[in-house]
């Protein structure tokens, strides 16, 4: 029979020719097919697998050594402490997207402190992630507005939804960015495809073959997208005076997004805020 310590260390042989992280890819697997936690694998590394343990590590070791990421291996990607269901159909929620909801949530906090009860929406939902996250971080939301173009990403938000038990707080829309939204928000997310097709070449193939090209690129520069969303925020009415826009961007986008920003509203406050790699990541809009 094979033992875990045995299991493990092949494993790891196996992806060090292929992924980054071999071993803790393979912990991962291993830990998830025989549904224990990681302090096992070094207190009792003589354990067996079963057979039907065996039979699942290998299939998902198969699939990883080709390269597909295992939060679609797994089907579930942890995003601000909360488990969130994930497959093919939507982009894996990011670390760096974290970022965004912490400061959605203060503004969303700005908004009680000041004897109202905002109107939240997220555009470009995908997992539902943020929506969720955000509904269940501030339980004095009555309802957050959570917008895709997608039919494949609602209906992964709506198991999302329905996962965590908020089908009475999450309203999903279909349509194209703003255009659903049936009333004016005080806080808007959104974490649109900001990813330039002429950075194919040195993106990693777990992202570029697996994950949906819809919701990574946005032109050759990565900002198509972006630029169309200012466009129409700019001449619609549901953005109200004094409200918070939270964006998330790429990389070197900054001074670029800060002229296309200028160009529709030069009166409006604007703060970026940096990622755990020290990259502009966050862009914060005040109307």
């Amino acid at each position: 029979m094979t033992t875990i310590q045995s299991a493990l260390t092949e494993a790891t042989r196996l992806l060090a020719d292929v992924q980054t992280t071999p071993r803790l890819d393979a912990q991962v697997l291993l830990c998830e097919a025989m549904q224990i936690e990681p302090v096992t694998v070094y207190s009792h590394p003589e354990r067996e697998l079963s057979v039907s343990e065996e039979e699942r590590f290998q299939n998902w070791l198969a699939r990883r050594l080709q390269g597909e990421p295992i939060a679609y291996i797994l089907g579930h990607k942890e995003f601000y402490g909360l488990d969130f269901l994930v497959d093919k159909r939507v982009l894996i929620p990011r670390p760096e997207t974290e970022l965004l909801v912490e400061h959605a949530l203060k503004a969303i906090d700005g908004v009680f402190r000041e004897g109202r009860t905002p109107v939240v929406a997220d555009i470009g939902t995908g997992s539902g992630a943020i929506p969720v996250t955000l509904a269940v971080n501030e339980p004095r939301l009555p309802y957050v507005y959570a917008v895709d173009i997608s039919d494949d990403a609602l209906a992964v938000a709506t198991l999302n939804v329905q996962h965590h038990h908020l089908e009475e707080r999450i309203r999903l829309l279909k349509g194209d960015l703003l255009a659903p939204l049936p009333e004016p928000v005080d806080v808007l997310t959104a974490n649109l495809p900001y990813v330039g097709t002429s950075e194919l070449g040195v993106m990693s193939n777990d992202v570029v073959d697996y994950e949906p090209h819809l919701a990574l690129f946005s032109g050759p520069s990565g900002i198509d997208l972006l630029s169309r969303f200012f466009a129409s925020a700019f001449t619609s009415s549901i953005l109200k005076k004094g409200s918070v826009l939270l964006l998330e961007i790429g990389y070197q986008q900054k001074q670029v997004l800060q002229q296309l920003l200028q160009a529709s509203w030069p009166e409006a406050n604007v703060s970026f805020y940096k990622d755990y790699a020290g990259w502009d990541r966050v862009m914060q809009v005040i109307l």
